[in-house]
């Protein structure tokens, strides 16, 4: 990709709006063996019912299905545990180690991989399931979730373990810290403000395994541009940021292997 070995020469002669900055999506994990969340793989199972994300994945839905969401939480959560970090994890590892300052990523995935493969400056723009909060949203208070055994699909929570996942100020049920469909975007517990800043500031912008299905990540793309940034669309196919973005001078897209792409980039970053 020529117009890579350019772009990447000139924002690292800039010394402002020089930050190179990764978005990722579900793209990046499914080689770790994580369904992507919209593919035909990635439709939700809670025993016999089959649910659409876009419905189970919903505010609406958990106040009417704690238990049920709880559930299914614990259940994802060791499919994330029996996950490992796959080589572009550890590649962008590598790429962070080599410009510390002027690296950023940001990732739409809630699965911790990126900090297990050992990357630092990671922003959750959909938060993560290490910590909940209250449903009731009785503080701003965000806490550890407790260390309850994590479940098979057909494995419901003990009485015990649901009396662990109450608000311990109001008593009302709590719940991952998660942004869910129904939801929007904030800085508080999703650096909507800070993630914005971020992408205004950055020369490069690269999208890597996302679909562009949600408002924040084309933010980020429209602001970059509007700053006079690079985005380089990684993924196999095109999506809702070529649709977008495509008529953009400062907007190009890469179809092929996220691992392929990252290797190609270290490399022109060596040389």
């Amino acid at each position: 990709m020529k117009e890579l070995k350019n772009i990447l020469q000139e924002v690292q002669t800039k010394k402002s709006r020089n930050y190179i900055t990764f978005l990722t999506g579900a793209g990046i994990s499914s080689a770790s063996g994580i369904p992507t969340y919209r593919g035909s793989d990635g439709i939700w199972i809670k025993g016999t019912k089959y649910y659409k994300p876009e419905s189970f994945g919903t505010f609406e839905h958990f106040s009417k299905n704690a238990d049920e969401v709880w559930q299914y939480t614990f259940f994802r959560k060791k499919m994330f545990s029996e996950a490992k970090p796959n080589d572009s994890h550890y590649l962008l590892k590598g790429i962070e180690d080599c410009i510390p300052d002027k690296f950023n990523l940001i990732t739409q995935n809630i699965d911790n991989l990126h900090q297990r493969a050992g990357s630092k400056k990671v922003y959750e723009i959909h938060g993560n399931l290490r910590e909940m909060r209250c449903s009731e949203e009785c503080s701003k208070d965000v806490y550890e979730m407790p260390n309850i055994p994590l479940k098979n699909i057909d494995e419901d929570l003990t009485y015990d373990e649901k009396k662990l996942l109450f608000c311990p100020k109001c008593g009302e049920d709590t719940r991952p810290n998660i942004l869910w469909f129904d939801e929007f975007y904030n800085e508080r517990n999703f650096k909507l403000d800070t993630t914005l800043k971020i992408a205004k500031n950055s020369g490069l912008l690269i999208i890597l395994g996302s679909s562009g299905a949600t408002n924040l990540p084309n933010a980020l793309v429209q602001q970059t541009i509007k700053y006079g940034g690079y985005v380089i669309d990684v993924n196999l196919e095109d999506n809702n940021f070529t649709e977008n973005f495509i008529s953009k001078k400062n907007f190009f897209k890469f179809r092929g292997d996220i691992k392929e792409f990252l290797e190609l980039f270290k490399n022109l970053m060596k040389g």
